[in-house]
């Protein structure tokens, strides 16, 4: 018997599969556990428009986050702490900080774990942070860190 699988059923098929499986399996434990469905003309149609909608969702996702990489590569957010000589910090500029100067200032909302900055800010000057946006697009925000008067 031909089956839809709704959800991922380890060793026989992933979700959105169809496949064949035997009749008893289907009946007795795939259809009644809500794992799968039969793969009737109409299941099989719903499926296939179940995944141009979510490619569809998936270039629209890609495409705001192209139009955001342009906007943070043209922003900087500047940031103020105290310092001592050489241009040190006194403690460090972290992501949360940028992320809420970046809401506070702009109106952006990007999540601190999506910036990829490997340690904390810990000098004055320019700083260039990577931030993920999508699996295919990356942005580069700049942080301005200036000492405190």
């Amino acid at each position: 018997m031909k089956v839809i699988f709704l959800k991922d059923v380890k060793g026989k098929g992933k979700k959105g599969e169809v496949k064949n499986v035997a009749d008893g399996y289907a009946h007795n434990f795939l259809i009644k556990q809500g794992l799968a469905v039969e793969a009737t003309n109409a299941n099989v149609s719903s499926l296939e428009g179940q995944k141009k909608k979510q490619e569809k969702a998936a270039a629209e996702e890609l495409e705001d986050a192209k139009k955001l990489k342009e906007v943070l590569d043209a922003i900087t957010i500047e940031l103020t702490a105290k310092a001592g000589e050489g241009g040190r910090l006194f403690g460090s500029i972290t992501t949360k900080q940028v992320a809420e100067e970046l809401q506070k200032k702009h109106g952006i909302k990007i999540d601190k774990r999506k910036m990829e900055l490997d340690d904390a800010i810990r000098t004055l000057g320019h700083t260039k942070v990577p931030v993920k946006l999508h699996h295919e697009v990356t942005a580069t925000l700049t942080v301005s860190v200036k000492e405190v008067k």
